[in-house]
């Protein structure tokens, strides 16, 4: 396996740079062989304040399980913001296209998978990809940070009535304006270009409302775009995979919602077959 760490912005300006000398990294996790294979590149969670250790790792591994190249994206939480992790994600997207030759990689074979606030920055992408704030970035080359298929584990995705405030906050800030409180509500941005998703959230989730997911699957439809969704009963916010390897105080495993890695990996790949 190939296992490194690399400076996403080591070639281009960084503007996101800071006297805390924080620089977006992004973690390799690229099996051996030459077989080319799809991947899957992820955005932990943390409320766009830190990424989460239990939502990166651990992830990365049950995808190369699974037989596909796995990456973890480490990007730019607050004081920075929207549309720095936007900005982040694109480029992380871009370098693993440049180098699917080099890594065995499928480019057409890519998805994008996060959890809470990463949910929102995954699904961000899937549905501003072609916006020309992306495009006209040193580093960032159009079309190439398209994602193949969205992973979202209970996302954040609005900035309305559900909304998690702490997310929408520390990406845009207390005062936005409308139109920039629009921009990342995401269930207002699903357009017929939105790649396919897999989607799961917990009716019980009392820190991101179900009603995230949901209002996001209905954008889905109402634009014909493919989905999978699934609503498990029981559990609390933050699950992760559910299992013992990933449970954290207040969180404890639930053998029900540990299914939803099984049905993800059958989704995609039946999706990377098409």
């Amino acid at each position: 396996m190939l296992n490194k760490t690399i400076d996403i912005w080591e070639s281009y300006k960084y503007a996101g740079e800071g006297p805390d000398g924080f620089r977006p990294t992004m973690t390799t996790y690229i099996l051996a062989g030459q077989r080319k294979r799809g991947a899957v590149l992820i955005c932990p969670g943390g409320g766009y304040a830190f990424t989460s250790d239990r939502e990166a790792e651990p992830i990365a591994v049950q995808f190369n399980a699974a037989g596909f190249h796995a990456f973890v994206l480490y990007y730019s939480v607050a004081p920075r913001r929207h549309p720095q992790p936007l900005l982040d994600l694109s480029r992380a997207m871009c370098i693993i296209r440049d180098n699917a030759e080099k890594w065995n990689i499928d480019a057409d074979k890519i998805a994008v998978c996060g959890f809470s606030a990463g949910g929102h920055l995954a699904a961000s992408l899937g549905v501003h990809w072609s916006k020309p704030y992306l495009a006209n970035v040193d580093g960032i080359k159009e079309g190439m940070n398209r994602p193949d298929a969205l992973i979202l584990n209970y996302p954040v995705i609005t900035s309305g009535q559900f909304a998690h405030k702490g997310s929408i906050e520390n990406l845009i800030g207390s005062n936005a304006d409308k139109s920039l409180l629009e921009e990342v509500s995401l269930e207002l941005q699903v357009n017929d270009r939105t790649p396919p998703a897999f989607i799961w959230h917990t009716y019980a989730d009392e820190a991101v409302p179900v009603e995230n997911s949901i209002l996001f699957a209905q954008a889905m439809r109402k634009s014909n775009v493919p989905f999978e969704l699934h609503i498990f009963p029981d559990g609390p916010h933050g699950l992760s995979l559910a299992i013992e390897e990933t449970a954290a105080e207040n969180m404890g495993v639930y053998p029900h919602v540990a299914s939803w890695m099984k049905l993800c990996k059958e989704w995609l790949t039946e999706i990377f077959k098409k």
